[in-house]
């Protein structure tokens, strides 16, 4: 199909697209915004018109991300432990998503959009520290605590460091994060305040 006679009814939706499978194949910087063009079947001039250049693409990546993680923590509930687990399966499902979130230097970090999305990402981790720390000396330390573990099981997923996951089975992610995060829960209300 041509660049002259092919319509695209959103064609920053479809720019977007073909950024998150380029960065699936290749990474979020093994791509040029020309190449990415050509491979959406839209004009060269097209991601530059809608993004400005490739740090404002991978802003609307990331922020587009952060929304979409602050959404999978929110269906979570009021159960801290879920939220940890909502966390992992966004990163195993939504991967191109999560190889740029967490590089700020790939974006511009001071973006409105990103920053409310991180935002209210954010926020849902800081209400189940409050609900889960006891007192408010221990919500940082609670917060931090849950979220490196979430973050660090997930990028060790991701990176095959796990047996389960070097099998290539992204259905065991779920069950396996369900059952680290359960008992380090269980640890985290029994560690004694300093």
């Amino acid at each position: 199909m041509g660049q002259t006679g092919y319509h695209h009814g959103n064609l920053r939706r479809t720019v977007m697209d073909a950024a998150l499978r380029a960065i699936e194949e290749s990474g979020p910087t093994g791509w040029s915004l020309r190449e990415l063009a050509r491979r959406a079947g839209v004009s060269h001039a097209a991601p530059a018109h809608h993004f400005g250049d490739k740090a404002g693409l991978l802003t609307a990546v990331a922020a587009e991300g952060y929304a979409a993680l602050a959404d999978e923590l929110e269906r979570a509930g009021d159960d801290f432990a879920e939220a940890g687990i909502a966390y992992v399966r966004f990163a195993v499902t939504r991967r191109a998503y999560w190889a740029v979130m967490f590089r700020p230097e790939l974006y511009r970090a001071d973006d409105a959009d990103l920053v409310a999305a991180r935002t209210r990402s954010r926020a849902v981790l800081v209400r189940g520290a409050q609900d889960t720390a006891g007192s408010p000396e221990r919500e940082r330390p609670v917060m931090l605590a849950a979220w490196s573990l979430a973050h660090g099981f997930a990028a060790l997923w991701l990176d095959g460091a796990f047996p389960e996951a070097a099998a290539g089975d992204d259905r065991d992610a779920e069950a396996l994060a369900r059952a680290v995060l359960r008992t380090a829960a269980e640890g985290i209300g029994a560690l004694p305040a300093d």
